[in-house]
């Protein structure tokens, strides 16, 4: 009774026409469905610790901590003693083949993820890893491994020494957030958050295949911020991804944090507010918002600040304990798609205690465009159980999925406008700690939904890392 009274409620605040939402559906399509078809070890014996709620082989906004490239999956994760080890296996394999790569985890911070990324120009796999607020290690494999994986041997010989430049380019002493994306062209970005939470700034460097570029800092920490509680003047943009679709736009939705707990109604929230979104068609040079109105270049002195008009798609004040950093994806017609979550009005219009009251009452919803350009936000009836992120992928036929903490699943349909969301798997047998880390690259490629997730320990008990696969709609 309880869910279908929140779906009851989702479906009055969602205001859609189903034929028309989508755009793509038709009336053939199959709807949303996960069949389970097996489950890997990665490593019987994890790394351990919870900090900032959360697992440092296990952080959803990493990208990439799995992927798909040419036939084989790749996954990266710290042992229990600390080695960053990267992984591959023949899509669909049973038997994973790692490699350490030189480097051990200076700190018990579970920001300090490892992050992937395929440049399609020279055929290397990059490695980003260990950074929170300073420096990083980068490590890359010689060129050509990741197009003829079946002829090269999987050796720690394949990748160079770790470094703490990208290759002599220093970008910055406080490093954070690295999330690696592929140009349309085979280069490789590498988005990253310059300074601090509260007080930071968005960057991105750039391979062509044969020397990495510091395309420089693209948003804004400065500008006034004022709440009904009080004003803020520094900030950082928090992104929920950083996303090219098939027809080369460059996506990316977020939220900002502010400094100054002022803002809030309460010192035990936290200060995120509005979900944001600007996109780019000149490879991150330049940013726009939803009208297309140019509000930051990158590397120079007009960056995307908080006082542009225009960037806020879904507005919400900061007493809501809104996520930062949580999800995004483009559909088929290249429409962005976003996960957010938050603490909705009627349970109370002010957070004490954002982990609390985000366990207690937390939603997450889905925000995107619609044919028509028209921004649309549906309540997934899901409780959130926990403070932490959900993320979201789209399958062929566009229906949605929105993968919650501890590995459950649940889909709405692209022909129903997406206001048919319901659980498909409830994790069960699975004894995940949390978040989960998305393959984003695999499902394009054969249809499958694959992530990895951590069991459930305590204190610095090392635990099984696994990663799981299901089947969606062929």
């Amino acid at each position: 009774m309880h869910r279908r009274t929140l779906l009851a409620a989702a479906l009055a605040g969602a205001v859609v026409t189903p034929a028309l939402a989508s755009g793509t559906a038709r009336a053939a399509d199959p709807g949303p469905s996960v069949t389970r078809t097996g489950t890997t070890t990665l490593d019987g014996q994890a790394v351990f610790f919870v900090s900032y709620d959360g697992l440092v082989n296990n952080n959803a906004f990493q990208k990439n901590g799995l992927l798909t490239y040419k036939g084989y999956q790749y996954a990266v994760w710290y042992t229990a003693d600390r080695n960053a080890v990267v992984g591959r296996r023949v899509l669909g394999g049973s038997t994973w083949s790692t490699v350490k790569v030189g480097h051990t985890l200076r700190y018990n911070d579970s920001h300090n993820v490892i992050s992937m990324g395929v440049s399609k120009v020279d055929g290397r796999l990059h490695l980003n890893m260990d950074s929170h607020s300073d420096g990083f290690t980068y490590v890359k494999s010689v060129a050509g491994l990741m197009d003829n994986p079946a002829g090269l041997s999987w050796t720690a010989s394949r990748f160079g020494a770790p470094q703490s430049t990208l290759d002599g380019l220093a970008l910055t002493s406080q490093f954070t957030y690295p999330q690696f994306v592929s140009t349309p062209e085979g280069k490789l970005q590498l988005s990253y958050r310059v300074a601090v939470s509260g007080n930071g700034r968005n960057a991105l460097a750039e391979y062509d295949g044969t020397k990495w570029t510091n395309l420089g800092e693209w948003s804004a920490s400065t500008g006034a911020y004022t709440s009904e509680h009080g004003s803020s003047t520094a900030r950082n943009m928090y992104l929920h991804g950083i996303d090219y679709d098939r027809n080369g736009r460059l996506h990316s939705f977020f939220t900002w944090r502010e400094q100054n707990g002022a803002v809030m109604c309460n010192s035990g929230g936290i200060t995120n507010h509005d979900t944001g979104y600007v996109y780019s068609d000149d490879r991150g040079r330049t940013w726009r918002n939803n009208a297309g109105t140019v509000v930051g270049v990158t590397g120079g002195s007009d960056k995307v600040s908080v006082t542009d008009a225009g960037l806020v798609v879904d507005p919400l004040n900061p007493d809501h304990s809104l996520m930062n950093q949580e999800s995004q994806f483009t559909d088929s017609a290249g429409r962005p798609h976003a996960i957010i979550s938050y603490v909705p009005g009627r349970f109370g219009q002010c957070t004490t205690n954002y982990v609390a009251d985000r366990t207690a009452n937390g939603r997450a919803f889905h925000v995107r465009k619609n044919a028509s350009g028209t921004w649309q936000k549906t309540e997934i009836p899901v409780p959130l159980n926990s403070s932490q992120r959900t993320k979201l992928i789209l399958d062929k036929y566009d229906n949605a999925y929105a993968v919650f903490p501890f590995g459950r699943i649940a889909g709405a349909s692209a022909a129903s406008g997406y206001t048919d969301w319901k659980i498909l798997f409830d994790g069960s047998g699975l004894n995940a700690f949390g978040e989960v880390v998305i393959d984003e690259t695999r499902v394009a490629q054969d249809g499958v939904l694959s992530f990895m997730y951590q069991e459930k320990s305590s204190g610095t008990t090392p635990s099984a890392l696994h990663v799981t696969d299901f089947r969606l709609p062929a």
